[in-house]
This record gives structure tokens, sequence and C-alpha cells, in this order.
């Protein structure tokens, strides 16, 4: 029984390079900007979620991204990886990436279906510990460094962040379902044909 197995969570040092992850952080950043241009000068419609959006319910008025293309990419680059440190057999279903802001905060939840296998890796900017709630119901707290990626059992464990108390830090998240789970077929890449599609493509 792998450290995935026995605890519902683990934790892969350098999952991607620091290089990598800080590319990826740059880019990310620059979205975020050419997406507020896009939006404010009305080239896309503020209700399009292609570049992005600022109106997520789960943390208010930060931007982030169901999909993104190069998000979606690092879900299938660490896909094999994903199935090496778990021990199983894994559909992927898709990725969310955020950039997150001074005293932003993550309450405590738990994740849906689609969400079975989670990951947060960090890109980059400031750290911020994210805290899960154990199978022994103890809060265990876990830092990140750049290219890190914590790997949990989203719909099992609860999970949250305290307010955040650095300037900006890229996430992204990563999610993938054990093929043996009932309905999990059905869900791959989130009900969409396949990845890389908005979220107006699943069928919820």
């Amino acid at each position: 029984m792998n450290d995935f197995q026995k605890n519902k969570f683990t934790i892969i040092k350098n999952a991607i390079s620091t290089e990598l992850a800080e590319f990826i952080y740059n880019y990310f950043i620059l979205k975020r900007k050419v997406a507020h241009t896009l939006y404010t000068s009305n080239f896309l419609e503020t209700n399009s979620s292609i570049f992005g959006k600022w109106n997520d319910k789960q943390v208010l008025n930060t931007y982030s991204h169901y999909s993104d293309i190069a998000m979606e990419t690092l879900l299938v680059k660490l896909h094999p990886k994903m199935e090496e440190q778990t021990g199983l057999k894994l559909f992927m279903n898709y990725s969310y990436a955020r950039l997150y802001l001074n005293n932003d905060e993550l309450k405590k939840h738990k994740d849906r279906f689609a969400c079975e296998i989670s990951t947060t890796l960090r890109l980059g900017g400031d750290p911020w510990t994210i805290y899960l709630q154990t199978k022994e119901n103890e809060a265990q707290g876990v830092n990140l460094n750049i290219g890190d990626m914590l790997v949990y059992k989203g719909n099992e464990l609860e999970h949250w962040r305290e307010p955040f108390e650095g300037e900006q830090c890229g996430q992204v998240f990563l999610h993938y379902t054990d093929v043996n789970t009932k309905d999990a077929e059905k869900n791959k890449f989130d009900t969409r044909p396949h990845l890389g599609l908005p979220h107006e493509f699943t069928s919820d």
C-alpha cells in the first residue's frame, strides 16, 4: 500500500521543473491581462468564458480558467506520473487554474465527482498553505515549492486555505477519476467530447 492509498493524499516533489512552472505562471499572468482587455473593450462578450473569468463562485473576483489549453496539456503530461503515484488507472477529466490575490480565501469544501483524484500544483508567486481534513479528522497543512504537486481524494477529504497573506499565487488543479469507479467512464473529460473544450461543452 503506497502513501496515497494509506493516507488519501501524497505530495509529488518536482512534479514539473521550476522553469516550466514559472513559464506557465507568467503565461497565465499575461493571459489575465489579455482577457481583461478583450472583455473591457467589448471584443469578447463578458459572459464568454473562453479567456477565463472573474466570477468564480468559490473565490470571488479572482481570475480563473476552466480548461486552458496549456493546463489541459499538463493534465496529459502528468497522467502517467499520477497513475504511478496513486497505483490506479485513471481517466483524465479537466484542469482549472487560478491566480489568487491578497486576502483571498478558499472555504472548507469537498469536490464534485469529476475531482475524485485531485491535484493542486504550485506554478509561482507567494507560498500559500493548503489544509486537508485527514481521515484521522486532523487538519494537515501542506506547503508546496514551485513545481510541487499535492495529490488528494478531492471528494473525500475536506480541504481549504486560510486568508492569503501574500500578494499573488498561481495554482493549477488537475482532476482525474479511478477507471474502476462507477460512472467514471461516462464522466471522462468532464463529459466533454475531448480535452481542451470550455465548460459549455459539458453535459452539466
